[in-house]
């Protein structure tokens, strides 16, 4: 190429720049758009036991919905522990259901025979008293022999009143007392079970709301010591806009107040919702204190934007600045 042409196209992209600049500069502080930034606030999820990793059902940059499955660690001692808390519960239950039912049927039974025979002793009794009776009454037998008879009746027929109250209190079932302590051995097996099985469910948590996989930590086979993150999410309620405004219009920016914004390669129209504003002031550095330089005051802002599945994080936005009234 002529250098004298190399030279024109060099002067012309210069003066093209510098044009851009200029007008950029002339216009007013309040219509240049605010720059920030896309963040996301990531949530670690880790298993509350030590294990390997027995399995990763995701995969970096993933999207998840709430409920999903994320990871798994061999959970086999804890399976254990589980299912021996599952059968004490059993056993306990058991005893609360044989202390209420009282004795069993077979045990009954023998009790019926018992009264029984008692009810048969008794008519025997009777039976021998009226036929005793009337011979004393007449002479013929002494009247030592009828009190010898009436004792006996009164015997069976005290006999048999002590069977029939046996039977009664065997259906009871056994005491109060009993039965309650019963019903604590089954509310504490319970217990024990359920802390079982939430640290079982731990082992293997799954996405509390729908996000995106930020980083994989582990993978299968590998060793997770307790509470050690082992996936990452960025869950879309935890992505926000961070720009900053100017100390003269933070008045404009409250609370609840909508902004709209741009950036690269996004869909346009994007709104977001201010729920934070910094309470306290930064300078854009470098920047020496002065009453001259408040035009560098800033505050931070942060917004919720309305769709963040298509937001990236760390991704750079233009906001479109607020105005009185809108």
């Amino acid at each position: 190429m002529n250098p004298k042409v190399r030279i024109a196209i060099v002067v012309v992209v210069i003066l093209s720049g510098a044009g851009a600049w200029w007008t950029w500069g002339r216009k007013p502080a309040h219509d240049r758009a605010l720059s920030g930034y896309i963040e996301g606030e990531a949530l670690y999820l880790s298993s509350s036991a030590a294990g390997p990793v027995s399995e990763v059902s995701v995969v970096r940059g993933q999207r998840v919905v709430a409920g999903q499955p994320l990871f798994a660690l061999d959970a086999g001692p804890l399976v254990a522990q589980r299912d021996q808390a599952a059968a004490a519960v059993a056993e306990a239950e058991a005893r609360l259901e044989d202390a209420r039912k009282g004795q069993r049927p077979q045990e009954l039974a023998v009790t019926d025979a018992q009264r029984a025979a008692a009810e048969a002793a008794v008519r025997q009794a009777q039976a021998e008293y009226d036929r005793i009776a009337p011979l004393v009454r007449q002479g013929i037998y002494a009247p030592a022999r009828l009190d010898t008879v009436r004792a006996a009746r009164d015997t069976a027929v005290a006999n048999l009143r002590a069977v029939a109250s046996q039977r009664t209190a065997q259906t009871l079932g056994a005491r109060p007392d009993a039965i309650r302590a019963a019903e604590a051995q089954v509310r504490q097996a319970r217990e024990v079970l359920a802390a079982a099985q939430a640290q079982l469910d731990r082992t293997g948590p799954v996405a509390p709301a729908a996000a995106r996989v930020e980083q994989v930590f582990f993978q299968a086979g590998e060793w997770a010591a307790a509470n050690q993150p082992v996936v990452s999410l960025i869950p879309d309620d935890r992505v926000k806009v961070r720009f900053f405004a100017p100390q003269r219009d933070l008045s404009r920016y409250r609370i609840g107040r909508r902004i709209t914004f741009t950036c690269d390669g996004c869909a346009a129209g994007l709104t977001a919702t201010i729920d934070y504003v910094s309470p306290r002031p930064e300078f854009t550095p470098p920047i020496i204190y002065s009453r001259d330089s408040r035009d560098r005051l800033v505050f931070l802002i942060e917004a919720r934007p309305a769709a963040p599945r298509t937001l990236a994080p760390g991704q750079p936005v233009d906001v479109t600045p607020l105005r009185d009234g809108t």
